[in-house]
């Protein structure tokens, strides 16, 4: 029997989702993430992997049944496929997912898929090798490509691309990924690329609203699909010639909050109610002992009683979110 989904705020949103970092380590140098790449603190000291099980228990029991594995960079962590094979094995649970940037993505493809993960989010911001270089900080647009061929060899049942738009940089590219899923059954989701609190000048620079991917999607004849159970904030489009579909998360358009339908945990354990939130919630204190699961739950449902209405992102709020590597985008 399914559990009930019980986690909701004040203003009528239901939290089936959970998006839960595992590690703050990326191995890339995105240009509007971490473009010096990612510095240690002297302090990383992520959840475990009980503590790991202990909260999925806890969030499963009170209704989640999907759960994204982020950081960082998830797949850095030597243990990630014994997380990803325990998680996959928890009763309620039925989509595991993770997001990834596709190192290594050909060789490990495999071992992903029989460690239980089904459903992959791959970050590809440019389709030229150069550009890709530029973004990235990485010359591996090649080697992620072929990893995308090899999801699909391998048998992922959901195959995610996640491109951030770019003024300036990957926006004269838009046609090309529309073309790019024509024969592929993917999911390609254009995001707008959002103000944190270290990339000021870099967003002023770079920011493009996602208005301007709906007309040229519209344009072409593509059509705007019907909600489905998680489709949370996002919008997908469908045409009648292409296998895949094309994505648009646009965090600065209106009622963009309306439809939020994700909880997010730190690497080190805090509950985010938002991505742009004033700090988190310390749920580490909680993952202890199994004993603690009760007490876990009404922390949980008794936070949400903090969840605003908006991420205030439009006002300039970027909240305490230093860049997204912090606790998983």
């Amino acid at each position: 029997m399914e559990n009930i989904l019980q986690i909701a705020d004040n203003f009528g949103r239901r939290f089936p989702y959970l998006r839960l970092s595992i590690t703050d380590i990326c191995n890339f140098r995105c240009s509007y993430c971490l473009p010096d790449g990612y510095q240690k603190t002297g302090c990383e000291s992520f959840l475990s992997r009980d503590e790991i099980t202990r909260l999925a228990t806890a969030f499963i029991k009170l209704g989640v049944w999907k759960i994204r594995l982020t950081g960082g960079e998830p797949t850095v962590r030597p243990d990630f496929l014994e997380i990803a094979n325990h998680l996959s094995h928890l009763q309620g649970l039925r989509k595991l997912a993770f997001t990834t940037n596709g190192y290594q993505l050909p060789e490990r493809a495999k071992d992903y898929f029989d460690a239980g993960l089904r459903n992959i989010n791959i970050s590809i911001d440019s389709l030229r090798p150069r550009q890709f270089h530029t973004i990235t900080g990485h010359d591996r647009l090649g080697e992620i490509l072929e990893g995308v061929q090899e999801c699909f060899r391998v048998g992922f049942q959901h195959v995610k691309i996640n491109t951030v738009l770019l003024k300036g940089m990957n926006d004269g590219e838009i046609d090309d990924f529309v073309d790019f899923v024509a024969d592929k059954p993917v999911s390609l989701r254009f995001i707008e690329l959002m103000r944190t609190g270290e990339n000021g000048n870099y967003f002023a620079a770079h920011h493009l609203s996602g208005t301007s991917v709906t007309e040229r999607l519209l344009k072409r004849g593509w059509v705007l699909k019907p909600r489905t159970e998680d489709s949370g904030p996002a919008l997908e489009f469908g045409h009648d010639e292409s296998i895949g579909t094309i994505g648009l998360i646009a965090p600065y358009s209106k009622d963009f909050c309306k439809s939020c339908n994700r909880l997010r945990v730190s690497a080190k354990g805090n509950l985010h109610l938002c991505l742009f939130g004033d700090g988190g919630y310390a749920l580490r204190p909680l993952l202890q002992s199994d004993d603690q699961c009760e007490d876990l739950q009404g922390k949980i449902l008794s936070l949400m009683n903090f969840k605003k209405s908006s991420h205030f992102l439009q006002q300039g709020h970027t909240g305490s979110t230093p860049h997204l590597a912090s606790i998983g985008g």
